[in-house]
């Protein structure tokens, strides 16, 4: 059984990580978040210790090492713009990182993340979930047996629908989250140069503070895409949509995410977890859209 801490246990996407240290039969002996609003946590490890304030949260865990009950792990769920400090303090306590993505903000700091990690005898493991949903395995292995070397003609299309909240929070603020092209866009980038090799060409059509679209040429692709948290291009009853069209195959992909971290944390026990390098091509290209810069 490995021992667990985790930053960030407020967080939207921090009850999937709980979830997927308990589905792997670890414990989490330790949680850390500025907000108090965790009741969540009594669902999965009601004896773990919670801090609100840092300082003690690594005092607590310098502890536990000098007791010898060592945190094997450290999982990430903090705003993305913490995350190259939280990984750095992983590292130095001793302990492998599981971060949640967008892994850094800058290809640079991935850079000096990847030199830490070297000169380090732990790892440092991104969630890129979505490579293992059964539709992209399938996906995946389709686009590798085609020996037409054929061009795709792909649209996504990925509305979740957001209220007021998500932009008085860390995540409307661009400097902090990387605005929606980089939160919501970053494991949906990341597919689609996983299936469909590297950028050859980036545009942006429209960027507003809910919606972004943009054309995109991969080495097997053109692409049409459309990322948005905009209500109002929903239909009614409709809290998202989510798919993939690829020449007149569409693949919709808003059922199948609920045991994706818990495949993660499996693939990462077991020393096959995505790294650093992994996140590159996705990091490199939310980046430039980001910053208007046309490959």
């Amino acid at each position: 059984m490995k021992s667990f801490a985790l930053i960030g246990a407020a967080g939207y996407i921090a009850p999937r990580h709980m979830k997927a240290i308990k589905d792997t039969n670890n414990n989490l002996l330790a949680a850390l978040d500025k907000s108090d609003s965790v009741g969540v946590i009594d669902s999965y490890f009601p004896e773990a210790d919670f801090f609100t304030e840092f300082e003690r949260f690594d005092r607590h865990l310098d502890k536990l090492k000098r007791k010898g009950k060592k945190i094997d792990y450290i999982s990430i769920c903090s705003p993305n713009y913490l995350h190259d400090a939280h990984i750095r303090f992983a590292l130095r306590s001793g302990s492998n990182a599981i971060c949640e993505k967008p892994i850094v903000l800058n290809p640079w700091n991935l850079d000096a993340l990847m030199e830490i990690e070297n000169e380090s005898k732990n790892t440092i493991n991104t969630i890129l979930q979505l490579r293992l949903h059964p539709e992209i395995i399938k996906l995946k292995k389709k686009i590798e047996t085609n020996k037409s070397k054929k061009i795709y003609n792909v649209k996504l299309n990925y509305i979740v629908g957001r209220g007021n909240w998500y932009f008085y929070s860390w995540k409307g603020n661009v400097s902090k989250s990387g605005g929606v092209i980089t939160n919501i866009g970053i494991h949906l980038f990341d597919i689609l140069i996983y299936l469909f090799g590297k950028v050859e060409q980036s545009k942006v059509l429209e960027d507003s503070e809910k919606t972004i679209k943009g054309n995109l040429v991969l080495k097997n692709a053109n692409i049409e895409w459309v990322l948005s948290v905009d209500r109002e291009l929903l239909g009614n009853g409709e809290n998202s949509r989510r798919f993939l069209k690829i020449d007149d195959d569409i693949f919709d992909f808003s059922n199948g995410f609920e045991d994706l971290h818990t495949k993660s944390y499996t693939e990462i026990l077991t020393g096959n977890g995505f790294t650093l390098e992994d996140s590159r091509g996705a990091l490199e290209l939310v980046y430039n859209l980001r910053n208007l810069e046309e490959i």
